[in-house]
């Protein structure tokens, strides 16, 4: 008898809709060969919802997230609600939602397929090869740290944010990290900046005391900024890299980028409740509604999906196996820019995917 898993859908804003798409595809034609059953329950969230409901995300859609197996999120963010205040920002429903599901650990793998190394914007000998992890705290930090606003101050303003971290936030987060190290190539780069914050200060030392926890793994630590440079001189030298929501924000895009594509790149965010999954793509409202956006990242946020949710890793494997061959065979979408390939549309290369999925599958037990 099949196994029901419950998918919460947030297709939200741009192209958010479409790579979602060929997302539900793509589960869908695998119910029966994964003995799955996959109900969706779909709800607005970011600028989608703003325009229905006046706010980034309703409350019973967070009840629904915090009750499914599994939460599949588009993208969301619009320009028209640049003007808004903080709290009226399509953005805003993604942080309300992680803070939610409790989701404190964001994984954000970056692999560079063979077919898109002369894609990257870096040379040929310094991505050839690049795997790599980051592991970003979620739910703590500069985010969400507490006082922050706009505030009247001597007839003018004065803005701020706090950057927070308790070091059970620290521990729980470097456990994640470490584990994950020792299922790869067992070394941790925590990343913060202890030289100047206190913040940091506190990181580092709980590190160092997680780090005793796993004697197999190395650990070594870098600031933030020389982290930066080293991710574009020298990327292949990071298997896990730890740090915290706002270096962990800014790193793992940096890093998507080595790639060829921000439109490769998937992640999942686990801790206490539901887990999330989504592309780490914007909403790129210049293309949405063409055909042009790239699915990729969205199927293979589930295949990250089936592995750590539904316990189905050499699905997982098929996926990622099914985008490199399309690749292989030369389908790309626009965001790629291949020389010598075929330009394909959202769904094209939606099939493609789907198609090598279900033949590999036919061969492989999962």
């Amino acid at each position: 008898m099949n196994q029901i898993k419950r998918i919460a859908v947030l297709p939200g804003d741009g192209i958010g809709p479409e790579v979602m798409q060929q997302g539900l595809r793509l589960l869908k034609t695998l119910q029966e060969p994964l003995d799955l059953r996959f109900e969706f329950e779909e709800h607005l969230a970011g600028g989608s919802c703003l325009k229905a409901h006046g706010v980034p995300i309703l409350e019973k859609t967070l009840n629904a997230c915090q009750h499914a197996d599994a939460v599949l999120l588009g993208a969301v963010g619009l320009p028209e609600f640049d003007s808004n205040p903080p709290y009226l920002k399509p953005e805003r429903a993604l942080l309300g939602l992680r803070a939610a599901l409790g989701v404190y650990c964001n994984l954000r793998p970056a692999t560079l397929y063979s077919t898109l190394i002369d894609a990257s914007p870096l040379k040929r000998d310094i991505v050839e090869g690049i795997d790599l992890v980051v592991v970003r705290e979620l739910t703590g930090g500069i985010y969400f740290g507490k006082p922050a606003g706009i505030f009247a101050e001597n007839g003018g303003e004065r803005a701020l944010n706090s950057m927070v971290y308790r070091d059970d936030e620290i521990r729980r987060i470097a456990h994640q990290a470490f584990g994950l190290a020792r299922k790869r190539r067992k070394k941790v780069t925590s990343v913060d900046k202890a030289n100047v914050l206190e913040v940091s200060q506190l990181w580092r030392k709980v590190v160092r005391e997680v780090a005793a926890d796993y004697p197999d793994v190395t650990l070594e630590h870098m600031l933030v900024d020389n982290c930066a440079m080293q991710l574009v001189r020298w990327p292949k030298q990071f298997d896990v890299i730890l740090t915290g929501n706002l270096f962990g924000d800014i790193l793992s895009d940096e890093s998507s980028v080595l790639t060829g594509s921000i439109g490769m790149l998937p992640s999942a965010s686990i801790g206490d409740g539901t887990p999330l999954y989504e592309p780490v793509h914007g909403t790129a409202p210049d293309i949405a509604g063409q055909g042009k956006a790239n699915p990729v990242a969205m199927m293979a946020s589930i295949a990250m999906m089936l592995e750590l949710s539904f316990d189905r890793p050499a699905a997982a494997r098929e996926i990622e196996a099914a985008i490199e061959t399309a690749l292989e065979k030369g389908c790309h979408t626009a965001d790629l820019r291949l020389s010598h390939g075929r330009l394909v549309t959202t769904s094209e290369m939606g099939n493609l995917v789907i198609e090598q999925t279900l033949q590999q599958l036919t061969h492989v037990r999962v």
